[in-house]
């Protein structure tokens, strides 16, 4: 309380620079509804009030990032007013960033935010920090929506944020979650049964939420989609958002440049470097995004804009999270190449900014400097740690195709997979792999659920025609054949035959023959990683500890969210809470009991080390996608 007795708040106190406004064109109209904001990167906004906004739950790391306590926020009373944006925190100047994207493919033309109002900006020991409410209601770029963001989508930005933010992985962060008894009407299923839903406000904060997007504001009009971004052809602008963001976000490239266009190319280099670091850590934890269009790329190499993202259970290239997504063009193994098509399209946005010819061959470099740094974490993965060995590669390519044979479960296998004892150490009980063995079988999904994931998705008549094609024209069927996605598809049908003519007991045993092949294979490259070393069983414990630290015990699985999702909804924000606390110790080895003595991982393995949350999700919950 003040000095009058009415409440008062530490976020009151919070300071603000706001840089962004001072550098880049703001649009000062407040003009309601949606509209084409020209000659801008910023719109003037008011985020509209929830009503009797209360905590879900706030995350401690990402608060103290802002220098604020968690337990003195969660308790504050004006808390959830000022971190809903239902009321304007003293110094925030309220705004809306333009931007546009290429969504599946396209050019969309003026995006922006839509739901999102930024706030402000502050710096601390702890870094610059951009901060925003999502969900707080509509904007300029809003086009038909109205702004606001519903309970369910909310808990997945909250708790996916943090725990990405846990496994290492560069995003931006969700500092709280706020809901409210404001209700608007969503169509959770897209069939057409549209049911109340509460309103909801995540705080989200990054150093900079500027994407690829924001320089596509001033593309010119798209041949294929005959749109244009709001400014076309103001370079001038263009040119202030490149020197702002290099200036301010890599200031040692704006150092180490006096030629501005050896400058920009230099940063280009760097966005590229991070995009590829950042989608080989997705990569190696079985992340994927669902919507990697350009406007949801970050400039500074963050995971940013959680939708319909999912982790893999069942361990399967093609894995697509996103149900709009019919074509595959975000699955998990073409993220590399969406990603490399995404600079392509930021290179063309900056144009003239950058030598062409130099960008060209920036490019060009992605898919190696990716592939170098997929391999290196999959090493670490693996607990190869002290040679690099020719065979790695190929090492990793065979696990991952036994994983979709078998049905692994991606997650598990490779925590599992420090159980294997390195040959020199010892050939004592299990020294072949046998009981890790055991344990992997155990995760595997069952045959029928195998001959699901294998029948072929091409459409009936298309195939059916592909067939017919054998049997009546072998030469045109073997010109056929041989494009990309028909092979596949026929291979997936031969792996169907297979599965078809055989039961549980007989894929068990082959699938276990198969495992200890691999396993066999994988001991003899540990045995190189002690060539000549004296203190082997030293070095077999810095591999069990660099493995135990590399590969999770626990990821955000859909189910696992969706069990928080359908208790919050219910009024209870308790699970919300525990999901965050499991999330932000992947790697643990145990966890503090709650006041009533529980273990908040789920549950525990005979010597109380948290296993798996997520162990084995159901058959139901593998599927899932959530839109």
């Amino acid at each position: 309380m003040d000095s009058e007795g009415s409440a008062s708040s530490s976020l009151e106190r919070l300071p603000f620079n706001n840089v962004a406004l001072k550098k880049l064109p703001l649009d000062s109209s407040e003009e309601p509804g949606s509209r084409t904001v020209s000659g801008a990167c910023f719109s003037r906004v008011q985020p509209q009030p929830l009503v009797n906004p209360t905590f879900v739950a706030v995350s401690g790391p990402a608060l103290a990032l802002l220098g604020l306590d968690d337990k003195e926020i969660f308790h504050d009373l004006l808390g959830p007013e000022y971190l809903s944006g239902s009321k304007v925190l003293p110094g925030s100047e309220p705004a809306a960033h333009c931007y546009c994207g290429h969504q599946f493919g396209l050019f969309a033309g003026q995006l922006g935010d839509g739901a999102v109002c930024y706030l402000g900006e502050r710096d601390n020991p702890c870094g610059r920090w951009e901060i925003q409410v999502k969900g707080a209601g509509v904007t300029p770029y809003s086009r038909e929506s109205d702004g606001r963001k519903v309970l369910r989508s909310s808990i997945r930005e909250f708790l996916c944020s943090e725990a990405m933010a846990a496994l290492g992985i560069p995003t931006t962060r969700a500092a709280s979650l706020v809901t409210s008894d404001l209700y608007v009407n969503r169509d959770p299923l897209n069939n057409g049964r549209r049911r109340p839903e509460r309103c909801s406000v995540v705080l989200r904060i990054a150093p900079s939420f500027i994407r690829f997007g924001s320089f596509e504001i001033f593309q010119s009009r798209d041949e294929f989609s005959g749109r244009q971004g709001p400014s076309p052809g103001r370079h001038d602008i263009r040119a202030q958002l490149v020197d702002y963001v290099i200036d301010t976000f890599y200031p040692d490239i704006q150092r180490c440049h006096g030629n501005r266009k050896e400058r920009n190319t230099a940063f280009f280099k760097e966005v590229t470097v991070r995009t590829a670091r950042l989608v080989a850590q997705w990569q190696c934890v079985g992340f994927c995004h669902g919507v990697l269009n350009t406007d949801n790329m970050s400039i500074l190499g963050l995971t940013v804009d959680y939708g319909p993202f999912g982790f893999i259970d069942r361990f399967d290239p093609e894995f697509v999270c996103n149900a709009s997504d019919r074509r595959g063009r975000y699955s998990y193994q073409a993220q590399p190449s969406v990603c490399r098509w995404n600079l392509a399209r930021l290179a063309e946005a900056l144009g003239s900014e950058l030598h062409a010819s130099q960008a060209g061959a920036i490019l060009d470099e992605f898919m190696p400097l990716y592939e170098t740094l997929y391999l290196a974490n999959m090493r670490r993965k693996l607990g190869l740690l002290r040679r690099k060995e020719p065979e790695d590669q190929e090492l990793v390519s065979e696990l991952l195709q036994l994983m979709h044979n078998t049905g692994a479960d991606f997650t598990n296998t490779f925590r599992l997979l420090s159980g294997v004892s390195c040959p020199v150490v010892g050939e004592g009980k299990g020294a072949t792999g046998g009981p890790v063995v055991d344990l992997l079988l155990e995760q595997c999904v069952s045959l029928e659920e195998l001959k699901v994931a294998n029948k072929p998705t091409m459409e009936p008549r298309e195939l059916a025609m592909v067939l017919s094609m054998a049997q009546t024209n072998p030469a045109m069927f073997g010109l056929v054949a041989d494009r990309p996605e028909v092979a596949h598809q026929l291979e997936k049908m031969g792996r169907l035959k297979e599965l078809l003519n055989t039961n549980q007991d007989e894929l068990r045993a082959k699938q276990r023959e198969d495992w200890l092949r691999w396993i066999s294979q994988y001991r003899k490259r540990l045995v190189k990683e002690c060539d000549g070393a004296r203190e082997v069983c030293t070095i077999e414990e810095e591999r069990i500890r660099v493995m135990d630290s590399t590969n999770p015990r626990v990821v955000l699985r859909n189910y696992i969210a969706q069990n928080a999702i359908q208790a919050a909804e219910n009024g209870d924000f308790s699970e919300v809470r525990r999901v965050l606390k499991v999330l932000e110790n992947p790697y643990c080895k145990g966890m503090e009991k709650d006041k009533e003595g529980r273990k908040d991982e789920g549950r525990t393995d005979g010597n109380q080390n948290c296993v798996p949350y997520d162990s084995k999700p159901p058959v139901w919950a593998r599927e899932i996608c959530v839109t």
